[in-house]
């Protein structure tokens, strides 16, 4: 039900977002020193990678999604970068963040300063239809050492986990061989076990955060946890990001305490699905005109969050290892720790499985309490489009109202502001709500 009447919660900004910012740009200015200060750099995906990489020493690894969604908040670099993959004859309908991190380096710019970091090699788990390619082609590019690593996404409730779990621990063990082979350094499974250890619990502190946002009124908007999940998704293994986690925790449980919103005239909430067009988060500055705040998406909680179902039935962060009675004891043990949370606790079917998604988006408006849903039909990511109208129509048979907008998260050219607010208009006035007075 929409809340009626124009109460005014207090609201304040986030103590510690001066400390998002830091972390956030450090992690990327890391990389123009890093090969002169004896770190290896690595390039891949943005997933699963971090721990196990931890074993052979000083790696930064730049993930492809961050560093894409980054140029794509860019437009004028974005497109620069685009201009020059379709330069070389790539068509421009392949996913947008693959077109913006490919052009950077074709342009042989870094976004943050100086010339593209040459990668010592290429490393990247396979969970959606670009990702091969997209590694290959640059490793292809630096002509430097490649190995993927198939992710098995997709599993129904009702499947077996043991042999998809046996599969990708096999490869992650021979992943150990290559990267001992190519860079001549003993594996140590000691940093994997210790990097592991605190993945596990940077992921569960982020579901904290996120669960945190089902009180009303929300503390944070979603416009904000697209920044702030940024930095569990740049490296989630280090102890910063989980000391990080832990003070933004602190602090939003703190502002559902004292009633402090994210915003002050909150009186309807939206939920979303896939990542926004990062160039154009005006849209969610606009639908607060009309007291609507959007309190989450599948892709920012559950991507990276550690989640399971708590003892009322709800959705919450996963148990501590030591709740669980899990000791890391060798690589094998933390190997398979990581196999099992990609294949239980991340809801990677939900990208893949339009039934899954259908009703994970419902768990979602149910328990954060929305009112109803806004889909983005991301031109730029054919695997997280998959299904989005059977999506939309599950919603709908459910009773959640849903709105739809054609848009690009890396591309401007893709998408119309003009029409994308008019959507927002006549969505929002359907369900009663009209513009407050500013």
């Amino acid at each position: 039900m929409l809340r009626e009447g124009l109460k005014k919660y207090e609201t304040r900004p986030l103590s510690c977002w001066g400390k998002a910012k830091e972390l956030r740009y450090n992690f990327f200015k890391e990389f123009i020193t890093a090969r002169e200060k004896g770190k290896y750099v690595s390039l891949g995906g943005t997933l699963w990678l971090d721990s196990l990489l931890a074993g052979v020493g000083d790696v930064l690894h730049l993930g492809g999604e961050i560093y894409g969604a980054t140029i794509g908040s860019d437009p004028s670099f974005a497109q620069a970068c685009d201009e020059a993959v379709e330069a070389r004859g790539y068509s421009r309908d392949l996913c947008a963040w693959t077109r913006g991190y490919w052009g950077s380096i074709f342009l042989d710019r870094f976004y943050f300063g100086g010339q593209f970091p040459k990668p010592d090699f290429v490393i990247t788990r396979h969970a959606c239809d670009s990702h091969a390619k997209w590694f290959q082609t640059i490793a292809e590019h630096f002509n430097v050492p490649y190995f993927g690593i198939d992710i098995a996404l997709g599993r129904r409730k009702d499947e077996k986990e043991s042999l998809r779990t046996e599969y990708m621990v096999a490869q992650m063990q021979e992943a150990i061989e290559w990267l001992e082979k190519i860079t001549g350094k003993k594996y140590d499974d000691e940093r994997l076990i210790q990097s592991m250890e605190t993945e596990w619990e940077a992921g569960r502190t982020w579901a904290e955060v996120c669960s945190l946002n089902k009180a009303i009124p929300a503390p944070l908007d979603l416009k904000s946890i697209y920044s702030l999940f940024v930095i569990t998704a740049q490296a989630r293994n280090r102890k910063e990001t989980l000391e990080f986690n832990r003070i933004l925790r602190d602090e939003v449980k703190d502002r559902v305490q004292r009633g402090i919103a994210a915003l002050a005239t909150e009186r309807c909430r939206l939920i979303t699905d896939v990542p926004p067009p990062f160039y154009f988060l005006e849209l969610y500055h606009y639908a607060a005109r009309y007291g609507a705040v959007f309190t989450g998406s599948e892709y920012t909680f559950f991507l990276m969050g550690a989640w399971t179902d708590q003892e009322d039935g709800s959705w919450g962060p996963a148990k501590s290892l030591k709740e669980l009675g899990i000791n890391l004891k060798n690589r094998e043990d933390a190997l398979r720790l990581l196999a099992k949370w990609m294949d239980e606790h991340w809801h990677g079917a939900c990208f893949y499985l339009p039934q899954v998604r259908t009703e994970l988006m419902a768990r979602l408006a149910k328990e954060w309490h929305a009112n109803g849903a806004v889909i983005h039909l991301n031109r730029g990511c054919e695997g997280m489009s998959f299904g989005q109208m059977e999506q939309r129509l599950g919603l709908m048979n459910m009773g959640i109202p849903v709105a739809t907008f054609e848009g690009n998260f890396g591309d401007k050219r893709e998408l119309d502001e003009t029409q994308v607010l008019d959507r927002i208009d006549a969505f929002l006035e359907s369900m009663g709500l009209a513009k407050l007075e500013a």
